[in-house]
């Protein structure tokens, strides 16, 4: 099996409430060839609150990142597994390269480092790589415990394909299906796989983001889905996090898992759910990992 080589940007979440998506990432990367290398003294990109209170600064902070992977060297891309990250530091690149006086400033402030951006790094979620790097065929070549009969709702929320990048749609995602259906799961029909859940709104506007919970997960029962399947942390938080919120607010009884792209492909892979992190979440996901 050839290995494929990456750096890796895996993003402060993966330090704190999705430590399991870290672990499950470093599993499945490595048994189907990818060898992500962790950024040496790598930051928070900026993203979240820090967009809007201070978008600069914001832009500066992901440069530094990137600035990080340039000087590693290699023409390795640098990979990401967060949706946020991944739309913060796409963001950035792209204001660096096309607004001059955005430039400007980041230069002056990573020279005040001693470090410098020239604009060159390709940055990727994972998703991106599983799907057109190692493919959806070499994924179900190597599935050891088939999903079959499991039915998963494909949730991918709404910063991966926005703004618009190479490898995603918008408003109709495919990546996460395909790897899904090779994992031998049935991916059922999901209209809301691209919605927002709320994202940071939940600390604010709490009603607000706990109706976009609730009309996410609704049409996920409705499809008769065991469990949704995210690639976002902070997505994977809301929706599972404030089943309980939702469901005193709308009378509702939601109680399904939410679990990682990852985890879904690892234990098709043969990993076990301890390995996988599945005991983690609030939502226990009992139903996902006896099949």
């Amino acid at each position: 099996m050839t290995t494929r080589s990456y750096w890796y940007y895996p993003g402060c979440s993966s330090h704190a409430s999705a430590r399991d998506y870290r672990q499950s990432v470093a599993l499945i990367s490595s048994a189907l060839g990818l060898d992500l290398v962790e950024l040496e003294d790598w930051s928070c990109c900026g993203t979240t609150a820090m967009t809007s209170v201070e978008p600069r600064l914001s832009v500066v902070l992901s440069a530094r990142n990137l600035a990080l992977a340039e000087e590693a060297g290699g023409e390795a891309d640098l990979v990401v597994t967060c949706n946020s990250c991944f739309a913060t530091l796409r963001r950035a690149q792209e204001q660096y390269t096309t607004r001059q006086e955005v430039r400007a400033e980041v230069d002056e402030a990573l020279a005040a480092i001693g470090r410098r951006y020239r604009g060159t790094v390709r940055v990727r979620h994972l998703l991106d790589v599983l799907v057109n790097d190692v493919g959806p065929d070499a994924v179900r070549e190597r599935v050891r415990r088939p999903l079959s009969g499991l039915r998963l709702a494909p949730y991918y929320g709404c910063l991966l394909g926005r703004p618009r990048n190479d490898f995603e749609d918008p408003e109709e995602p495919l990546s996460m299906d395909r790897l899904l259906e090779a994992t031998g799961a049935t991916v059922v029909k999901f209209d809301r796989k691209s919605k927002c859940c709320g994202g940071a709104l939940i600390t604010t506007h709490e009603e607000a983001a706990l109706l976009l919970v609730k009309e996410i997960l609704s049409e996920a029962v409705a499809r008769g889905a065991q469990a949704v399947v995210t690639a976002c942390p902070m997505c994977q938080f809301n929706l599972d996090a404030y089943q309980a919120r939702v469901n005193a607010a709308f009378g509702t009884r939601l109680r399904i898992p939410v679990i990682y792209f990852s985890q879904a492909v690892g234990l098709s892979l043969g990993f076990g759910a301890s390995e996988l992190g599945l005991g983690q979440r609030f939502v226990p996901a009992e139903g996902v990992v006896n099949l």
